[in-house]
């Protein structure tokens, strides 16, 4: 039976070398081990923050954002390239060249502006776009009212028309307000007499829109 010299350094040390290849082992596969949950982690929240951005009508393009299925092939038919729902470096480079033709931020991201400006705005981005056109359209209301009123939101002459931009109570109660419009607040006015703009243009105002 072999015994073993006890005064030998030897066996220790290969006990011990073997320890330490254990450990190395495991601690390998401890990492692989990690490394797997940190790529589906990321993946997950990839996935998350692609559906949120395109559920609240955010940026189409970002990192998170790379392929969106529908929605990147209207962003692509609007642009006139290959429609394949992916959002990889052609539809970047579309976007860029879109967005540097119509003096937006050149970005190569369809943000709300980008997308408002190709008629695909979603709730986020028609807010957006409405903001926009109210903004546009407010000096043309500032006329209309000067021209209307003289801008006297308790304007009341008897003539069946009333307030700041001269409603009918017709006219008035269809845009959701009620009473006389006279007796409205500035901002009522001014938030309906949009609403009708955006509605119908200056038509409403046959002789103080044109």
């Amino acid at each position: 039976m072999p015994t073993t010299d006890l005064s030998s350094h030897a066996p220790w040390l290969e006990s011990q070398r073997r320890s330490r290849a254990r450990r190395f082992a495991a601690a390998r596969r401890l990492r692989r081990l990690r490394g797997r949950r940190i790529v589906v982690a990321v993946t997950l929240a990839s996935l998350t923050l692609a559906g949120g951005a395109l559920a609240s009508g955010g940026a189409i393009g970002t990192q998170a954002v790379h392929s969106a299925g529908s929605t990147v092939v209207a962003l692509q038919q609007a642009l006139g390239i290959s429609a394949d729902g992916i959002y990889g470096p052609q539809t970047r480079r579309a976007v860029r060249a879109y967005q540097s033709n119509h003096g937006l931020l050149v970005d190569g991201i369809a943000g709300p502006q980008t997308l408002g400006s190709l008629g695909l705005a979603s709730s986020g981005g028609a807010s957006a776009s409405t903001s926009s056109s109210s903004s546009s359209g407010s000096g043309v209301l500032e006329r209309i009212a000067r021209c209307e009123s003289g801008g006297d939101p308790t304007t009341d002459t008897g003539n069946g028309y009333y307030g700041k931009y001269q409603f009918s109570l017709a006219t008035w109660r269809r845009l959701g307000g009620s009473g006389n419009p006279a007796q409205a607040s500035e901002a009522l006015q001014d938030q309906l007499a949009a609403k009708l703009y955006a509605q119908e243009g200056t038509a409403p105002w046959p002789v103080c829109g044109g």
